[in-house]
């Protein structure tokens, strides 16, 4: 390698003397390895070239003067250069060393064991999604952000007020436990209404862990973990903003903006988004998407410390009004029996911190405070609600030979009280959490980790959670993994089943409602490849068996005016598999493209049955494309799930029993040739897809939503009439996918550092 550089400068000395002309030639490596089919460009003479085979290329320059050069190539970070050509630098050789982007695998991550660790190295399987992936479908708030996630679906649980939930492999939003930089501060009411209230501005990356995370996190960890980690103050962008709207006028802006001190730095971030704009494509005279009015103002800062020792607070306000209901309704008619409507305000206030203890072992000290107003109107219904949970937790990291110890424990006060009948009292909880983990690395190649926690919840007693984990990693392109372990969730009806709110069907608890509790074991094998000459790729794969006793699932079916809450009599599980491929090319495309299988069955008093609102089946991608001079970027993304039960309201009832097979698909285009902005714009659902297709309907009895002409039997069964020949009451719970049509948007983006 050595005698090739010193030929190929030799050579170029002479063919420049004898030339005499402004050139600049070079060589692009990583490193000792040369890198083909690199791409160059020159902004001043907007044209480029390309490296050969052995990374060379050239560049004639037409007169003396300054050049910007542009080096890029997929894998690898772009490299900047400015060139001063002059009657001394007429010619001119250069190396130039490319770095390669920070691979996902290699990323440092904190969910999966508490721990900040090489996702290649962590036994538990962490997926990561950067603010890049977020980027390639531009969305307001992290709950749409999610439906490109394999295996992941933001769930609509309403038509009306579009409140939703996450799914994590087909079980439902309540068993999803969502944390900001691991404090669990997105929960019970926050679920269901606060999702929407998470701004991307703020967000650094984003790790999901599938499978239960109660050993480390409690109760609500039983299906998976969403933690969103936010960005750090000391090194964000001095300014960003990122503003865009939609044809619907759908208006989002996200601003930042960090000020350095003395010690310390402060970023704060605001997010405001607004809609405004009633519209009803399918002429049922509902609005066919929520109208909102939303804010939230972010501040993080970061102190510096003598060791480097970690010192952050981060404060949070958010608030929101929505509504949804007939298109004539406005505000004098909350709360009334005129014109049907659905309005809800949010008021959430949040305060979250780290600090490192000042002594040589590595102890963490990491508190929240939240507290979360909800005042509510569905029709006639009010439903206001008030929940405060602190949040403490101390955990000591320490290696002893060739083990890595966790101990912590944690302490919760929940507060809950809401104007509903299940809760006459408010709920006062108190739990004290001890958890220990051990990873064990007994060979190169292997690893064994075991976690135990044990919580004393003042309402349910002591509750006992082990996980088992085993790694080993064959060879250095590839790992697999085995994760086993349980999970216990409390339930609280009225802040996770937003069915029990809405709507006309009357809610029945048949008894004291029991905590559930579940087993699972996840295999996990990933595997990092090179195909032809600089292409890449990544396959991972999964396949996972969860058995839950004491399950509550609404049951729709027994009698469709009513939901029947209960522990299940008998069990349910779910068996499931996935595979995730990403691949880089030479070619200046990414491509990540995902499937997931899943088969969910309840069995209920000896009858097998698929729960409701569950797909057996859902595949995403997202495929991007970078042209040479790395000016504009494409970006084609979407999602397609298969058929899943949905909940009708009579025996009688037109709609389909099953959804269809339905995708939501987008495109997008981005220019990069002004310095520190962007400028991106596309088209989302591009198939105009929307649940009301091939349906006579979607909400039932739309016109008659306070039943003012239902007849009833003697029993309260609704029967059939001249005017409701399907004896139905209004209930808007048919719900699977976003009733949002196609709609083109633009946006810009600026960041400086």
């Amino acid at each position: 390698m050595f005698i090739k550089k010193i030929i190929s400068v030799a050579l170029f000395f002479i063919s420049n003397s004898i030339c005499g002309q402004y050139s600049l030639e070079g060589i692009v490596m990583n490193k000792q390895e040369p890198i083909a089919f690199v791409n160059i460009y020159c902004k001043e003479l907007d044209k480029g070239t390309s490296t050969n085979e052995k990374g060379y290329f050239k560049i004639d320059f037409t007169s003396s003067g300054e050049y910007h050069i542009t080096i890029s190539y997929v894998g690898f970070q772009t490299l900047q250069q400015k060139i001063i050509v002059s009657e001394n630098h007429a010619n001119q050789f250069k190396e130039f060393q490319l770095e390669p982007e920070a691979s996902v695998l290699d990323e440092i991550v904190v969910s999966g064991t508490l721990k900040a660790v090489s996702r290649l190295e962590t036994p538990v399987p962490v997926e990561i999604y950067s603010v890049t992936f977020l980027k390639k479908n531009p969305t307001p708030n992290i709950f749409e952000a999610m439906q490109n996630v394999n295996g992941v679906r933001p769930q609509v649980n309403c038509s009306i007020c579009n409140t939703g939930d996450i799914h994590i492999n087909g079980l439902e939003g309540p068993y999803t436990m969502v944390t900001i930089d691991g404090m669990p501060i997105v929960s019970g009411l926050s679920t269901v209404y606060g999702l929407s209230g998470i701004p991307n501005s703020l967000i650094e990356r984003i790790e999901i862990v599938k499978g239960p995370a109660s050993s480390l996190y409690g109760s609500e960890a039983v299906g998976g973990l969403i933690n969103i980690i936010t960005k750090d103050a000391s090194i964000a962008p001095k300014v960003s903003f990122d503003i865009f709207s939609t044809s619907w006028l759908e208006h989002s802006i996200d601003l930042g903006f960090k000020k350095n001190f003395e010690k310390s730095s402060s970023l704060l971030g605001i997010s405001f988004f607004n809609y405004q704009n009633p519209i009803d494509h399918n002429h049922d005279n509902f609005t066919d998407v929520t109208l909102q009015n939303r804010i939230s103002i972010f501040n993080k800062w970061h102190f510096d410390r003598n060791n480097n020792k970690n010192f952050q607070l981060a404060a949070r306000y958010f608030y929101e009004d929505r509504w949804g209901g007939e298109m004539q309704w406005n505000k004098n008619y909350r709360v009334g029996n005129e014109v049907y409507g659905e309005s809800i305000y949010t008021n959430r206030a949040e305060l979250l911190g780290q600090y490192e203890l000042p002594m040589t072992e590595k102890m963490l000290l990491s508190f929240s405070l939240t507290g979360h107003d909800q005042n509510s109107a569905y029709g006639t219904t009010i439903y206001n609600a008030q929940q405060y949970i602190g949040f403490g937790q101390l955990t000591w990291d320490k290696e002893i030979k060739k083990h890595e110890l966790l101990l912590g424990t944690t302490f919760r006060y929940q507060f809950y009280n809401d104007n509903s009948m299940a809760t006459k009292n408010a709920d006062k909880t108190t739990i004290t959490s001890l958890f220990i983990q051990d990873e064990w690395k007994f060979y190169n190649k292997q690893s064994l980790l075991a976690g135990s926690r044990l919580d004393y919840n003042s309402n349910h007693g002591i509750i006992y959670t082990p996980r088992l984990a085993y790694k080993w990693k064959p060879k250095t392109n590839s790992i697999f993994r085995i994760n086993a372990g349980t999970g216990f969730r409390i339930v609280n009806l009225f802040t996770e089943e937003h069915a029990a709110l809405t709507g006309a069907r009357e809610v029945v608890i048949l008894e004291d409602i029991k905590p559930e509790q579940s087993y699972n074991v996840n295999l996990n094998y990933l595997y990092k490849g090179k195909f032809a000459q600089n292409n890449h790729f990544t396959i991972e794969t999964s396949l996972w068996y969860t058995y839950f006793t004491n399950q509550i699932a609404p049951d729709y079916d027994t009698n469709p005016n009513q939901i029947i809450y209960s522990n299940l009599n008998g069990y349910s599980e779910s068996i499931g598999g996935s595979i995730n491929l990403d691949i880089i090319t030479s070619y200046e495309i990414k491509a990540n493209i995902g499937t997931t299988l899943i088969k969910p069955t309840l069995h209920r008093d000896g009858i097998s049955t698929a729960p409701i609102l569950t797909e057996k089946w859902s595949g995403t991608w997202g495929i991007s494309y970078i042209t040479k001079k790395g000016i504009w970027s494409f970006d084609y993304t979407g999602n397609i799930y298969g058929p899943m039960r949905l909940p009708l309201a009579s025996a009688l009832d037109p709609r389909k029993e099953y959804s269809p097979v339905w995708s939501i698909q987008n495109i997008q285009t981005t220019y990069k040739g002004f310095q520190h902005f962007e400028i991106y714009g596309g088209i989302k659902n591009l198939l105009n897809w929307t649940p009301a297709k091939n349906n006579p309907f979607l909400i039932a009895r739309a016109n008659d939503p306070f039943d003012q002409n239902v007849q009833y039997d003697t029993n309260g069964n609704v029967i059939p009439s001249t005017n409701n020949p399907y004896a139905l009451s209004f209930d808007p719970t048919y719900i699977y996918a976003p009733n949002q049509g196609i709609r083109a948007f633009i946006g810009i983006r600026h960041s400086l550092n």
